[in-house]
């Protein structure tokens, strides 16, 4: 049986975790990104959304519809792998607002997760199941277990209900909190009162602000860190944000500049 605490073992604040592999720096989601995020800004963790093809393939990729970011329109559920292979990937990506396009045809393609995991065999991930499909939740165990890959990587969904699922075909991996749980926790502690106990999430993947209120404060830290959860806000690009988290010892921070952030975190001599 695996640990429950596999994937939060030997981990220390702060890790560099490049959002969707680094969304301002190359074309989300996608190999190119991921290896940029990895060899060039020492990332320590991805993260990543993974949809089913319509013929049950697990692609990455954030969209159900296509046409933000590869040169297609439609579904994304309604074409196959092979279909969804010839997509040009890099075809929307623009570093300066639509100026230059420089990944179009480069053969930049949406990858499986498969690929991924096997690309990077050794770094952890963060998973984040999509499309509330029922079955979904058991391709994606069945592929991990077939890939050896449950101890490192976090699983989860905005929506509890496919959260749920997830827990239920996996009840031993790491798991982080959806949206209303996430909420039930961080509601109460504002109250002044003690967030519910709730076993089935380890880690807290969050936004750092609600409208104009900064979530991340000293007891949500000592709350977090006195039950054993780990502490992951997102999507931090400003340098004075990332200052600010690396000295409250945050557990990791989730960014689309995966450049800004290293350069931040090798200033401050910390750790990461």
């Amino acid at each position: 049986m695996l640990p429950r605490d596999t994937f939060l073992q030997g981990l220390k604040p702060t890790l560099h975790i490049a959002h969707r592999g680094g969304a301002l720096v190359a074309p989300e989601n996608t190999l190119e990104a991921f290896r940029l995020a990895v060899e060039q800004h020492r990332t320590d963790m991805l993260e990543l959304d993974v949809h089913l093809t319509r013929d049950g393939e697990v692609i990455v990729a954030h969209d159900d519809t296509l046409e933000r970011c590869t040169d297609a329109e439609g579904p994304l559920a309604a074409r196959t792998l092979e279909e969804l292979r010839r997509l040009d990937a890099g075809y929307r990506f623009s570093p300066d607002a639509g100026r230059t396009f420089p990944f179009r045809g480069r053969g930049v393609r949406l990858p499986t997760l498969r690929e991924v995991l096997r690309a990077f065999p050794s770094l952890r991930i963060n998973v984040e199941l999509k499309p509330d499909v029922p079955g979904a939740e058991d391709v994606l165990a069945r592929l991990l277990t077939e890939e050896d890959a449950l101890g490192r990587v976090c699983l989860g969904s905005e929506q509890d209900a496919i959260a749920e699922r997830l827990v239920r075909v996996l009840p031993d991996a790491c798991h982080f909190y959806p949206r209303d749980a996430l909420a039930a926790f961080i509601l109460t502690l504002k109250a002044g009162e003690a967030p519910p106990e709730d076993a089935r999430y380890s880690v807290l993947d969050m936004p750092l602000y609600f409208g104009e209120v900064r979530l991340v404060d000293d007891a949500l830290l000592k709350a977090a860190a006195e039950r054993g959860k780990w502490i992951n806000v997102w999507t931090v690009d400003d340098p004075a944000e990332m200052d600010r988290l690396l000295q409250e010892g945050i557990g990791g921070i989730m960014t689309d500049r995966p450049d800004l952030l290293r350069q931040r975190m090798d200033a401050s001599g910390k750790p990461g």
